[in-house]
């Protein structure tokens, strides 16, 4: 699937996950659905095609100027609503964003103002006890991954072809690098954060779980059977975690270099001056 391609796939997951609950209105590209998530409340958001988005760039399920807005708001609104609530309701960002969305008007208008509220209600989200878990079910391209799911406390991700994680698409990269796509697919194969498939991702460390599932197109019952079970389980991990930040993800083993680098900056600025 190319970066452009219309995908359903965000549509479809919601659906499934949380078909018949109730849907709160944020928009044509946001689909929120308040639900539950092993005996939890949950509210579940999705970033979704519109081919009559009025603005163009953000037609193909990109994040542009008014989802980055509306997320920042379903997720605060999450969060105003449980103020004072010992349990807070978990946040499952069902994810499939081509992109975050290119143009004039975006930038013009301040993309990465929206983008950056959507991010921060995330983390807000977090340190104030919402689980806050992200699901890749296709693409989690550029700053729209940044902007929705992210700062999740969980990342998980089907284990799908079609499913990938990058910083640009392939032929914006080969513009950049000023390679060819068959020169970028080739150092891929050695050079891990290059490349676009979901298991290359998931040996970064950033991943909790990686879910094999029949179609993740067009899911059945058992398909759903296990993601809902994935998603119950790291909630139970974050519930059990005291930590409210992202120290459990950085955790990760193939992450310790990572939380070495973290250790030492964090000992020089606090070492006494000199």
């Amino acid at each position: 699937m190319s970066q452009n391609e219309l995908s359903a796939r965000g549509t479809t997951w919601m659906q499934a996950l949380a078909a018949g609950m109730h849907r709160a209105d944020y928009g044509s590209t946001l689909q929120v659905a308040d639900a539950e998530l092993a005996g939890r409340p949950a509210r579940y958001i999705a970033v979704v095609p519109d081919t009559h988005n009025r603005f163009p760039r953000a037609r193909s399920g990109e994040v542009g100027l008014v989802e980055g807005w509306q997320l920042a708001g379903a997720v605060r609104d999450a969060v105003a609503d449980d103020a004072g609530l010992e349990t807070k309701r978990a946040i499952v960002a069902v994810i499939d964003v081509a992109s975050q969305a290119y143009g004039r008007r975006e930038e013009a208008y301040g993309i990465h103002l929206a983008l950056a509220a959507a991010a921060d209600a995330y983390a807000t989200a977090r340190l104030a006890g919402h689980p806050v878990i992200g699901l890749i079910v296709g693409r989690a391209m550029s700053g729209a991954l940044l902007a929705h799911g992210y700062q999740a406390n969980r990342l998980i991700a089907l284990d799908d072809d079609q499913v990938m994680v990058h910083a640009m698409g392939k032929a914006a990269a080969a513009r950049v690098t000023l390679r060819s796509v068959a020169d970028l697919e080739r150092l891929a194969k050695d050079i891990a954060p290059m490349a676009y498939d979901i298991a290359s991702f998931a040996s970064l460390g950033l991943l909790w779980r990686l879910l094999k599932v029949r179609s993740a197109d067009a899911p059945d019952a058992g398909d759903v059977g296990i993601v809902q079970a994935a998603l119950a389980a790291a909630l139970a991990d974050i519930v059990a975690d005291p930590s409210r930040g992202l120290e459990s993800r950085l955790g990760a083993p193939l992450r310790k270099a990572s939380s070495q680098v973290r250790e030492r900056l964090r000992a020089q600025w606090n070492a006494p001056a000199q």
